[in-house]
């Protein structure tokens, strides 16, 4: 990933859409120079993807921006050039949350894929949300049990662990008993953005914290809302 070339990534840790979030989104779409949203509902597909984009609507409208909605939800329209066109033109993406096994299929090497990572390093805003910022990486935190597989590599070594502070305990600590030897586990509490600006600093915003298991077996460092933050790996 390179550093000098890049928009800021906002790395939710779920509860999008929500009063905690406002100040970190409204200072995004400042960032962005725009006042209009892509929401990609891809991962939200077999759960109501209309309400997810309608709740986006709604929130971003607060703000006074508009959203629109790509309709990804399948293979077919992940490789369809004009979804692919419209995302490369935004200059503020943000995927929500869902199942991101379904979400990994679907983007993985599709056109889209390549269009919004053409768009994000030409500068625009990147945010994703739970399921979203966890395909993000690779490795990624497999849901059904809290180990570990291939996610889409944007990020490497830094898995996404998100709804920290609200995931079942024995989830979190699978995840961190199975944390592969070098990679940094990033626990995102909800409503809560780990942010990466430009230059490539990561820092924290929101309601809750971020919290970093590893790289040694004893390593655990929590950060608070608007600390930077150090001891990621590097891109």
């Amino acid at each position: 990933m390179d550093s000098d070339s890049t928009g800021t990534l906002a790395l939710v840790g779920g509860g999008e859409w929500r009063e905690g979030c406002r100040k970190f989104d409204a200072a995004l779409l400042e960032v962005a120079e725009t006042d209009e949203v892509l929401v990609l509902p891809t991962a939200a597909a077999f759960e109501n993807p209309t309400r997810a984009v309608e709740t986006a609507r709604q929130y971003f409208e607060d703000l006074g921006a508009r959203v629109s909605g790509l309709m990804v939800l399948g293979r077919r329209e992940a490789e369809d050039d004009t979804n692919a066109a419209i995302v490369r033109g935004s200059r503020f993406v943000y995927i929500g949350g869902g199942s991101p096994m379904h979400l990994r299929s679907v983007l993985k090497g599709s056109r889209l894929w390549e269009a919004l990572l053409e768009s994000w390093r030409d500068g625009a805003v990147l945010a994703a949300s739970s399921a979203g910022a966890m395909v993000l990486c690779d490795p990624m935190v497999d849901p059904r049990g809290g180990a570990y597989t291939v996610g889409l590599g944007l990020l490497a070594n830094m898995p996404i662990f998100p709804h920290h502070d609200t995931a079942p305990a024995h989830l979190r600590e699978r995840s961190m008993e199975l944390r592969p030897d070098g990679a940094v586990l990033v626990g995102v509490d909800e409503q809560t953005a780990l942010l990466r600006d430009p230059d490539g600093a990561w820092r924290v915003a929101g309601e809750g914290s971020v919290t970093l298991y590893g790289p040694g077996a004893e390593d655990v460092t929590a950060f608070g809302s608007d600390s930077a933050v150090d001891g990621l790996p590097p891109p």
